[in-house]
Parts: structure tokens; C-alpha cells; sequence
């Protein structure tokens, strides 16, 4: 590491910070720990699946709580003394490519040479009277993650428009009793509901009233017009937003629907800075963000290694 002074004091600068503490943020920290790189992990505590109480679909963590998965993940990344933990929410990076500055809400600073972001995203509020209720419990936002549980049962589906087809088709891998509900208008074209009309599949436009459930374990969804749909089970399309305005702040290209946009190891528009996770893609699953936190810590390494490399060449010439 090297030593930087800041105001009279002299502060270590890390080889890498690393903003969020899930999956992808503590797979990025484990393949720099292990390559022998200095590295902050800067997490609130507050990850998007709190709501859940089982993590699906990651080899030989199935079924998992996510706070369990984290704890046993910061249980092992400890083993590696150039990784530490700091239970924060960074509120600035400020600086360029090799000397970037951090800081956090309790006021503290740290100085890194690149930055990974693993900031995720967040749900907007749910506006469905009951929603809140069931979410993580009876209603899920992804068949891969939580389809099983629910094979074969009678589901609501909460979608409209394009989004809506593509849910039906996906869902039918697990059970071919289903409703879609738009909660108002449709935003179908005619083709996309004459489809789903081909396959039998009900669809209501009337606002939805409320979801009755018992203790996080939906019953029935109730609409305005007084119909009522019984079901075990809800998947919706969530409204989400950026996990963090840092990286729009920092200059990073972004999609319109809020995603950081990468190459191949999770290096953004801006030198120095990485991305990965649900911030970085949009397919949602907690094995596809520890992948991509795995690419971008190679990534990351990789690039400090040569820019290692090309100082010491010019050294010895």
C-alpha cells in the first residue's frame, strides 16, 4: 500500500473499496483477499432480499437465509488479513483513476486506487394495499429464485404490458394455474393479449383493491370491481431504482433503466471504476451477482497487476 497525507495525516491507500456488502460485493472481496490485494468492504447492512427468508438457485448454498449467506461469506473472506469490513454508507468518491477518495457517513475517509461498485438496487414503495404484507413470504419477483416453492399451485400474477406475455411464458416451467392482473390498464398491444388469450390464460384490468393474506401467506387478491381471485401464491414485476446515485454521479454510462453498463469485467466509462451485480445486469439471482463480483475482482486485479507491472519496467530502465 502506499502513504498518502491528508491534512497532516497519513493515510494508507487501498488497493481497492468495494461499496456494498452482498453477493456480488463479497465475491469481488474474496478474489482480491486471495490475490493478495488490500481491500475495504463499505456495507449499510440494508440488501435489497432482507425481505426473504430463503436464498435459491446458489450451488451449495440452496435454501440459505441471506443473512446466514453473509455471514458465513464475511466468516471466510476474514481468513484473508488484507480485507476488512467497515459497517458504513459512502456518501462521496471523489479523485481519478489510482487515487479515488471515499467518504462515508460517519465521516470517515479512505483512499483506494479503484473502486468497485456492488450498490445493487432498491424496490420503489409497494403501492398495493397488502403487497407489503406478502413480499418475500407468498409474493416473489423471479420464478428462478422462488418458482418451486410454488409449483403447480394457483398464482396472480401482478404485470402489464410487454412484461406481461414474457411472465406468462416463463411461469407456465412451474404451474399452469395462473391470472394475470394489470392492476389497471393493460399496456398490451392487441397481438400480446390475443396470445395470452389463444392459451386460456384470465386477465383482469380492474385496479386492484387489496391482497388478504395470513401472516405473510396470501389467500385471495381482491379487485375494485368486487372480484375476487383466491391463490397461494403472487409474482410481480417490481418497480426498481438505482442502488446508489454514486455512480451516476461519478460519470458512469447508464441504461434508461438505471443499469451501470460495463464490458466484459465489469469496468464502467470511468477509469478506475467497476460495477458489478444487480447494478450491473438485470437478471436478478444472488449467483449471477457473485459471479460477476468474481469477474470484476479478477478484473480489477488484473489491471493493477500491469499497471504494477508497467512502473517497475520503467524503473528498471
Amino acid at each position: 500500500m502506499i502513504k498518502l497525507f491528508m491534512k497532516g495525516r497519513m493515510r494508507m491507500i487501498q488497493d481497492c473499496v468495494i461499496i456494498g456488502g452482498g453477493p456480488s460485493g463479497l465475491s469481488g472481496a474474496l478474489v482480491l483477499g486471495r490475490a493478495r490485494k488490500s481491500v475495504v468492504v463499505i456495507d449499510e447492512g440494508r440488501p435489497r432480499n432482507r425481505v426473504t427468508r430463503e436464498t435459491h438457485g446458489f450451488l451449495t448454498r440452496d435454501g440459505i437465509a441471506p443473512g446466514e449467506f453473509r455471514r458465513i461469506a464475511k466468516e471466510q473472506i476474514e481468513a484473508y488479513p488484507s480485507v476488512q469490513f467497515v459497517s458504513d454508507s459512502v456518501v462521496e468518491v471523489a479523485g481519478t483513476d489510482g487515487q479515488f477518495q471515499i467518504t462515508t457517513a460517519q465521516g470517515n475517509v479512505y483512499l483506494s486506487k479503484k473502486v468497485l461498485f456492488a450498490v445493487g438496487k432498491r424496490d420503489l414503495p409497494l403501492e398495493i394495499n397488502g403487497l407489503a404484507d406478502v413480499y418475500g413470504k407468498s409474493a416473489f419477483v423471479c420464478p428462478y429464485c422462488d418458482g418451486w416453492e410454488l409449483r403447480d399451485q394457483p398464482l396472480v400474477l401482478i404485470v402489464k404490458g410487454t412484461k406481461a406475455l414474457h411472465l406468462a411464458k416463463t411461469i407456465t416451467g412451474w404451474s399452469k394455474h395462473f391470472t394475470i392482473c394489470t392492476d389497471g390498464p393493460d399496456e398490451m398491444t392487441s397481438e400480446e393479449r390475443a396470445e395470452l388469450q389463444q392459451h386460456n390464460v384470465p386477465i383482469y384490468d380492474s385496479p386492484i383493491r387489496t391482497i388478504e393474506s395470513t401472516d405473510g401467506m396470501v389467500r385471495h387478491v381482491e379487485l375494485e370491481d368486487g372480484t375476487i381471485i383466491p391463490c397461494t401464491g403472487i409474482f410481480f414485476a417490481p418497480k426498481l431504482a438505482e442502488g446508489s446515485e454514486l455512480p451516476r454521479i461519478v460519470g458512469c454510462e447508464m441504461t434508461e433503466a438505471g443499469t451501470v453498463v460495463v464490458d466484459q469485467f465489469g469496468k464502467t466509462s470511468v477509469p478506475g471504476v467497476y460495477c458489478a451485480g444487480d447494478a450491473a445486469t438485470e437478471m436478478y439471482q444472488a449467483i449471477k451477482a457473485a459471479s460477476l463480483g468474481a469477474v470484476a475482482g479478477v478484473g480489477i486485479n488484473s489491471e493493477l497487476l500491469m499497471e504494477d507491472w508497467n512502473r517497475s519496467s520503467l524503473v528498471n530502465n
